[in-house]
């Protein structure tokens, strides 16, 4: 009896433990390992000493000192202790509905359109995605920094997304600054800045969420909004304001073409005068020239030359006056 409990015992520690113990990492995974809970690490290296630590402030680099750990590359098979446990992570780029609560997903229209309050206290709705992916430096953070840090990086991206929204100003050009006494106080001109520089506003979103993966252990590879929808109730007066913001904008664009086209055509006129002053002097420059080597040839040359010209000019005159003395 005592023998048969022992080899059944030895049996399931060598199928549990020793032929459990093999694993294997898929491609597009990365894995770390604990041994009686506590990650292998790389010596006493921080994330923080990387290039990910110049994404965060200095406050911010003593609030998240995580350390480097060892990472399991694809591939095996690999065995571990019974002791010992395996964290496995896809790092393949995924993809996610920017209003997309994962907490509670009735929240947000069910996920579809986030709402915002914009700098003239109207609320609209934007809709776009979120490109991420786990970064394999910065795997410690991911697995035991946060609980779920996928919800802690679509807050942290919601709440500074909300706040640019609120102060989002537009880029100033000549055609806006001859126009922003007439629109500044007219409601809805911050939704159609933003429609306006969709571009921007991603572009800010990328810039200000690299250090999601200082913080989290999650790379936001990229922010696209695709949409900014204002309520209904002002739908019809910003296109009344597009329309009337394009009119003037032609109009501009027009006057300053017909000024610069006089401008060149100016700019020729007084090409074609300096030109033609240039044609008139440079005769009499030669004949300078000339006439200051032959007074340099002799006293007796000059009186000569001047009486051959005489003869051209009488030769060509049909009736010439002579005085008397």
């Amino acid at each position: 009896m005592a023998t048969g409990i022992l080899i059944g015992f030895v049996v399931w520690f060598v199928i549990r433990f020793v032929l459990g113990g093999f694993y294997i990492v898929a491609q597009n995974e990365k894995a770390v390992k604990t041994s009686m809970g506590r990650v292998l690490r790389l010596g006493n290296q921080k994330v923080v000493d990387g290039p990910l630590g110049e994404t965060l402030r200095p406050d911010e680099r003593e609030r998240y000192p995580y350390p480097q750990v060892k990472v399991i590359n694809p591939g095996g098979p690999y065995f571990k202790w019974p002791w010992e446990k395996i964290y496995k992570v896809s790092i393949a780029t995924q993809t996610i509905n920017m209003a997309a609560d994962l907490e509670d997903t009735d929240a947000n229209n069910r996920g579809e359109i986030l709402e915002a309050v914009t700098k003239d206290q109207l609320n609209t709705g934007l809709q776009g995605q979120i490109r991420y992916r786990v970064s394999e430096q910065n795997l410690y953070a991911y697995f035991f920094g946060v609980k779920r840090p996928l919800v802690h990086v679509m807050g942290y991206f919601v709440s500074i997304l909300r706040e640019r929204i609120a102060n989002f100003e537009a880029p100033k050009t000549l055609v806006e600054d001859a126009t922003a006494l007439a629109l500044s106080n007219v409601a809805g001109v911050s939704i159609n800045d933003l429609r306006k520089n969709m571009g921007n506003l991603n572009e800010h979103m990328d810039r200000e969420c690299r250090s999601s993966t200082a913080r989290y252990g999650i790379e936001l590879d990229a922010s696209l909004i695709t949409a900014i929808d204002p309520p209904q109730e002002v739908e019809s007066a910003l296109a009344a304001i597009n329309t009337a913001h394009n009119q003037v904008s032609a109009d501009i664009s027009q006057a300053q073409a017909m000024a610069d086209q006089k401008l060149v055509q100016s700019r020729r006129a007084v090409e074609i005068e300096t030109l033609n002053a240039q044609a008139e002097v440079e005769p009499l420059r030669a004949l300078a020239e000339q006439l200051e080597k032959l007074k340099q040839s002799g006293s007796e040359v000059m009186p000569s030359y001047l009486r051959n010209v005489r003869l051209r000019l009488f030769n060509k005159a049909q009736r010439t006056i002579l005085e008397v003395k």
